[in-house]
């Protein structure tokens, strides 16, 4: 069989050798030959076994083929959970981003005032109660000082509380203008405001007091019955070493009522 072409198996060709065979057998000359019949049998064995390899190598490359296909299938369904996975965390991220704002927008809200815009009683009491704040500092002088709108019931029985409101705000403008920036203010409720002064004397937190008292008494409300003018009253207190909060709290309210008693639209100290 030399000289045959190599088949894609990488055996020799058996075509060439095939028909060959297929001519001797046709040739009326080696019918009477005893291996004929053997030979007729062995090539027909051989095609049913070619046919059947044949089949094999078929249904393996569909195989082949279709376990690729299932690979690359899934693979792409993998990578599009991956996507969806990467999608969802963004959203997570971006809804938990969310939740710490909303949370943090509803802390500040639960701790201002809406109205003035001031802080409320409840920041008052956690600034007054937080450790670090510098008014617990036992070394370092604290003055605490109430303030309440002189007539303030007047303002809203006779021009409205529309310009009530519009009072509460001024002073509370006035108040910010007018504090240092280590102060603290807030509104205590209803006319009332509490005024924190850290490590400050005394002497020194009077003279801020009359500030703000000077800076209310020039606020003017504009009406068409005539400017409303504004006053208040202020009692002011040292916060004494180791003294309960409560205890500094109310001899700052009975200075304020010795204000109130004693003309109004003024500071008295305890």
């Amino acid at each position: 069989m030399k000289g045959l072409p190599v088949s894609p198996f990488g055996q020799t060709d058996e075509s060439a050798l095939l028909e060959e065979i297929d001519r001797f057998l046709a040739s009326g000359a080696h019918q009477d030959n005893p291996l004929r019949d053997l030979l007729v049998r062995l090539l027909t064995l051989h095609r049913q076994q070619n046919e059947r390899l044949l089949r094999l190598i078929h249904l393996s490359d569909g195989y082949h083929d279709l376990g690729r296909m299932q690979s690359a299938s899934l693979a792409q369904r993998l990578e599009r959970h991956l996507r969806r996975l990467e999608k969802l965390a963004r959203i997570s991220d971006r809804y938990q981003d969310q939740l710490r704002s909303l949370n943090d927008a509803l802390l500040k809200s639960s701790l201002k005032d809406p109205l003035t815009e001031l802080g409320n009683r409840r920041y008052l009491m956690e600034r007054l109660g937080d450790g670090h704040f510098p008014a617990n500092n036992p070394t370092e002088p604290c003055c605490i000082a109430m303030l309440d709108v002189d007539h303030f019931k007047r303002i809203n029985d006779g021009w409205g509380h529309e310009i009530g409101d519009e009072t509460l705000k001024h002073i509370a403008s006035a108040l910010r203008e007018t504090i240092r920036h280590s102060d603290i203010i807030g509104r205590w409720g209803g006319e009332e405001f509490l005024l924190i002064f850290p490590a400050t004397e005394l002497a020194e937190a009077l003279v801020i007091a009359e500030r703000i008292r000077q800076a209310i008494m020039a606020i003017s409300i504009p009406h068409p019955l005539g400017p409303v003018a504004v006053s208040a009253s202020i009692g002011l207190t040292l916060r004494r070493h180791d003294e309960p909060l409560t205890i500094t709290l109310n001899r700052a309210d009975e200075a304020l009522l010795q204000a109130k008693r004693t003309g109004r639209n003024r500071t008295v100290t305890d």
